[in-house]
This record gives C-alpha cells, structure tokens and sequence, in this order.
C-alpha cells in the first residue's frame, strides 16, 4: 500500500458526520482490583478520521486503549468496532478485526535487529504494508535494518512500532503518546505520518498530552478527566476552546 500526500491530509478536510462509526466507547467502566479508573468513559470514533484522547497523566486515556485491545479484563460496558462486541472477547481475537496498538513503551525487543523487529508480528488481514513500503515510508530504519533495536533513537524506535502495526494490515490504529519525549523535528515528521495515513483511509486513536501536536493532526478531540469524557471539541473549534482547553490539561 503506497501513501500520497494529498489535501485531505488536513484535519477536517473530509465532512465527518458522513462517515460511519468505525469504533463506538459507552458507558466503559475499568477497574485494577478494587481501584475504579473509567468512569463511565463514552466516545465515538468515524471511519478514516484522527481522534484524539486529551487529558492529564491519570485521567484514564491509556486505561482507555488497553481496555479496547482487551488487555485489562476488569471492564464493563460496551466497545463495538465495526459493529463487532468487544467486551469479553480475547487480546488476539481483537487484534484480528483489524485493529493495531502502539504502547507508550513501543515494545523494541534488544535482541533483535530492527528489521527482525519489524518481522515479528505475525500478518492479520490482508492490505498491510510490505516491508519495502514501511521502508519508504520511514527511511531512517532501512538504514538502521541490521541494528539492535533499543539501540535505535527513541524517534526511531517509535517509527518501528508504528511501523510494525502497519505491516499486519490493520487499518485502525491505537497510539498511546507517540511523541512522547521526541525532538520537535521527529514530531513534525510523526505528524506527517499520521496525516498520510489518514488520507490514505486509516483510523487512528491518538492517547496526546501535546494539543498543539494534536491540533495539527486530529479531526477531533475528546477531552477526558476522571475517567470519563468531559467535551468533544471540533478540530475546528479548538481555538475557541482554548481557555477550557488549558483549564482541563492544566497547562
């Protein structure tokens, strides 16, 4: 699959409300041991849009994501991708429907090559990128193929884990603070990746600290505190919003 830049790079550039939920969170409780983390969290995600999850370290984001890949079995409520019950079904089950997670930690393993890191996952559906493709697509890790993989910069090591989702063939994407720690110059080049799959047909899930990243890349924010959704905020109306914004993330 090759990507093309294109205008519908820009966020918002397609009407959002035609598309179809590809993703659907409500009324999700979490919960490790006897600790309630999500609170109720309820959100929706179109088919081909970026959307982003904003909020605090601990409001429930990253819960969120593990709870959708069925990595935290403590939950209740409903998650539907593409019409397809979630809750109760097992990690690899999930992950065959087509959807991909990138850790915040990327899961680099060091006794493996980039390359061979690359290889790991086993292909999920058909569609995914070649490993020529991925190379392309991030061309610092064809150089750095045969090197140890934590031995690649942290803005390498996150294209790898990005890129290895890509390879499997899922289409919609779950990534928890990509650009988390990342020089300013392998955040834009983050950012431009994601814009590329979004216009190639992608879905993506962006767990972000970072609004001013995010704004740059998403459709939408959903702004969540305490384990719940607080407000959607339109991509288009997050200038707007910039005070509530602040006072939310603290920032």
């Amino acid at each position: 699959m090759t990507l093309e830049a294109s205008e519908s790079e820009r966020p918002g550039a397609h009407p959002a409300d035609s598309a179809p939920v590809e993703l659907s969170v409500q009324d999700l409780h979490a919960y490790y041991g006897e600790s309630h983390v999500l609170h109720g969290m309820s959100f929706d995600v179109p088919r081909g849009e970026v959307v982003t999850l904003l909020g605090r370290n601990g409001a429930g984001k990253t819960t969120c994501l593990k709870c959708i890949m069925g990595l935290l079995r403590q939950r209740k409520g409903s998650i539907r991708f593409s019409g397809t019950e979630l809750i109760g079904m097992q990690p690899h089950r999930i992950a065959r429907l087509g959807l991909g997670f990138c850790p915040e930690e990327r899961g680099i393993y060091a006794s493996m090559t980039a390359e061979e890191n690359l290889l790991l996952p086993p292909k999920i559906q058909e569609g995914g990128m070649s490993v020529e493709e991925i190379y392309r697509l991030f061309p610092n890790l064809k150089e750095r193929a045969k090197s140890q993989g934590t031995k690649l910069s942290g803005g390498e090591q996150q294209m790898l884990a990005i890129g290895r989702i890509l390879r499997t063939g899922a289409k919609t994407l779950l990534l928890d603070e990509p650009t988390e720690g990342l020089a300013p110059v392998i955040v834009r080049q983050i950012g431009d990746i994601i814009k590329r799959l979004r216009a190639s047909g992608y879905t993506i899930v962006l767990v972000e600290q970072n609004f001013q990243f995010a704004s740059t890349v998403a459709d939408r924010h959903y702004i969540v505190e305490d384990g719940k959704v607080m407000e959607m905020i339109p991509n288009a109306d997050l200038h707007a919003n910039m005070d509530k914004l602040r006072e939310y993330l603290a920032v």
